[in-house]
């Protein structure tokens, strides 16, 4: 499996938003983004969500950009859930994002339907941490990476609906916020899981989402969920390592593949001694600055 890939910047696009689609695939890369994820729920109303579906379909039937598309249907469980995830797996994006993930039977469910659609191993499943009973089971739901099927590849935080469903306010620094974040990442780091931070919803507080997505990347998440193209560049700037940080990384992973140094493990580069764990550390940040594609 891929680990910790780059999934810096992760913009959402309501799917039945024609014009908002079409400038995403229109572009070369998908406006600077790492993800885009066409949403056929929360941002689609209900008598709307079949002529959505249809008009993403028809739209993916095209050429794609460069950068991972990936499709957010409905719960399985839902009128819609069944219908969007057979439509979506025909359009065979780079992963399908599962909403309201509340414990392990939500994704083992998901895995039954991508196993009896035979859909291609590409695909990968994206959950959603969205409510208190999430957070209670978050450790149980991180193993399913372990599980026969191994597609699942990245948790993403629902702070909104956190906020709504414990009565705790998003307010800046989201300090009661904190646990619940770094819960949620020892479980994905323990199953080699992807964690993507929840949006930022104030657009026209530019100091308060830059901040966000400095904690984020401070607290060692992965990326971070973006409602509007205007909030690209700020998150990568964030969430992509700095340029010292970058040169390091390389020359540490350099010194590992030297064939003189064949069979050592432990070096010194720069100066300082290095292990494997700093190797792993460095290929990680390769990753997140878009120089490797995780499969180290």
């Amino acid at each position: 499996m891929n680990k910790y890939n780059a999934f810096r910047s992760i913009l959402y696009v309501p799917a039945d938003n024609h014009r908002a689609v079409a400038k995403v695939l229109g572009s070369p890369d998908m406006l600077g983004a790492d993800c885009v994820i066409f949403d056929l729920e929360d941002a689609v109303t209900s008598a709307g969500k079949a002529d959505a579906r249809e008009a993403l379909r028809a739209a993916l039937e095209g050429d794609r950009p460069k950068g991972r598309i990936l499709v957010r249907i409905n719960p399985l469980d839902t009128l819609w859930g069944a219908e969007d995830f057979l439509a979506v797996l025909a359009m065979v994006p780079d992963g399908i994002v599962l909403p309201k993930v509340d414990k392990t039977a939500d994704i083992e469910t998901a895995l039954s339907a991508f196993e009896a659609s035979d859909a291609p191993a590409s695909i990968r499943l994206w959950g959603m941490i969205e409510s208190p009973l999430a957070l209670m089971n978050i450790g149980e739901i991180a193993a399913m990476a372990a599980a026969a099927d191994p597609r699942l590849e990245a948790l993403m935080l629902g702070t909104n609906d956190l906020a709504l469903q414990t009565g705790t306010p998003l307010v800046p620094g989201r300090a009661a916020f904190i646990p619940w974040i770094m819960q949620c990442l020892a479980a994905c780091r323990a199953y080699g899981l992807a964690l993507v931070d929840g949006v930022y919803t104030d657009l026209k507080d530019m100091d308060g989402f830059q901040a966000e997505c400095e904690q984020g990347a401070a607290l060692g998440l992965d990326g971070k969920s973006l409602i509007h193209p205007g909030q690209i560049a700020a998150c990568m700037v964030a969430f992509t390592p700095a340029e010292a940080d970058v040169l390091e990384a390389k020359a540490i992973c350099a010194a590992f593949a030297d064939p003189a140094n064949a069979g050592k493990a432990v070096l010194t580069v720069n100066n300082k001694m290095v292990e494997f764990l700093h190797l792993k550390a460095a290929q990680r940040v390769l990753v997140k600055a878009g120089l490797a594609d995780g499969t180290q």
